[in-house]
Parts: structure tokens; sequence; C-alpha cells
């Protein structure tokens, strides 16, 4: 049985202003590029291992998806997670939808990102993605990960693999990572690196939010074989 939806989140503020918000725009994205790979729902929800009423939930930004099943469904869409950060939607007619114009390094005057200015993704289960480049980067994802108390990013039962390198520095929290068959605990200071198709699982330990500072390195060579999770 797929796991029972769960409501979005409301999006986090900071003592400077609201972050940029990304999180209420990540279903139409995900609708937008199913569309474009000629996908219907429900063959999307089958290769994913979830419900299509899940599928069309989390496309009508009704409910949130866990981390696992946002990765699942961005790997089967060809997606990676720069791509979740690319806010509205275009919605001008004759033109790819999927393509948005976003601002380049070779664009960008100022380097600084201020904590306001974050694009941010709030996920199923108290699960936050924070982007700290002020543009994509095709080279590698360097964000902040915030997991609250009794987040996870999947199920026990369930393990993610996809393209790239991981590689983690713990600043506040405990955090319990598990690696194909070896689990291991980082508290503050720790610092981990793996191969991100590697199947793994992360939750909080404790009672504080986990907090960390997260880079993934050529997330674009994904050689995930088609139907694993």
């Amino acid at each position: 049985m797929p796991p029972k939806p769960r409501k979005a989140e409301r999006e986090p503020q900071t003592a400077g202003g609201r972050r940029e918000k990304v999180s209420a725009d990540l279903g139409s994205r995900l609708r937008v590029a199913r569309e474009g790979k000629g996908m219907t729902v429900r063959g999307l929800a089958r290769y994913v291992g979830v419900s299509p009423s899940l599928v069309s939930q989390i496309e009508r930004s009704r409910v949130m998806p866990s981390v696992g099943t946002l990765y699942a469904i961005a790997n089967e869409l060809g997606l990676v997670v720069d791509d979740l950060f690319r806010g509205s939607t275009p919605k001008t007619k004759g033109r790819d939808r999927s393509v948005e114009k976003e601002s380049s390094f070779a664009d960008i005057q100022n380097p600084v990102l201020q904590p306001n200015q974050r694009k941010t993704i709030n996920l199923a289960d108290g699960v936050r993605w924070e982007r700290l480049t002020p543009a994509p980067d095709k080279d590698l994802e360097f964000l902040v990960v915030v997991y609250n108390a009794g987040a996870e990013s999947c199920p026990k039962d369930a393990l993610i693999r996809h393209g790239g390198k991981e590689y983690a520095y713990l600043i506040s929290g405990h955090l319990g990572i598990k690696i194909s068959f070896e689990e291991f605990e980082l508290g503050p200071g720790d610092s981990i690196s793996f191969d991100a198709q590697m199947p793994h699982r992360l939750w909080t330990i404790g009672r504080e939010p986990a907090v960390a500072v997260w880079v993934v390195l050529n997330r674009h060579g994904d050689n995930r074989v088609k139907g694993t999770s």
C-alpha cells in the first residue's frame, strides 16, 4: 500500500524576511515535465511505485512528496534537484513551458546570497532544502538540508538511489544515515561522503532538528537501472 499523503507545510520564515518560495510551484513543474515526456499520471505512478492519486495531488500542490518520492519522480522524468528550484512555471503560449529563463553564474553580479534570498522547498515529514547558490550550477548542488525532529527521507523499508556523489557537514543536531547495510550517526562537526547510487536513507536522531550543509556532485551521472529504487 502506498504511504498516506501528508499535507504541505508552511513556508519557513527568517528574521530577515520570507525566503523565496518554490514549494507551491513544484507540482506544476513536475506536471509539465511529465507531459513533456508524454507520460500519463498512471504511467508515472506505476514506474515510481505510488498511487496515481498521490501523483495527481503532488502535481496540484495539495500535498508535498517525501524526499524518496520526489527523487523517484525526478529520476523518472530526467530532472535534477536544481530543476526543482527554478520557481514558477512560465505560462507563455507557443513555447516549451518546462524551460525557464533563470540567471546563470555568468549573469550574477553579486555572488553573496543572504538567508532571506534562498530558494526553499519544503517536503513532507519535516524536511527542508535551501539552495545556497544564487543561480543553478550545472556541476553540483549546494544546499542547506534541515531534518526536523522525527523526519526521514523515506520509510525504513525503502532506500533511495540517484546519480552523483554526496558530501555533507552536520552543523547541529544528530542525523542517522544508512548506506547499503551500514548505519552511521552524525553529530555536530561530523562529515560524510558517499556514492549516491548506493541505496541510502536519512533520518533525525533525537528531538533536535538536524541541520547540514550538503553538496551533490555530478548529479547528472545517474546510471540507475530503471525500475529500481
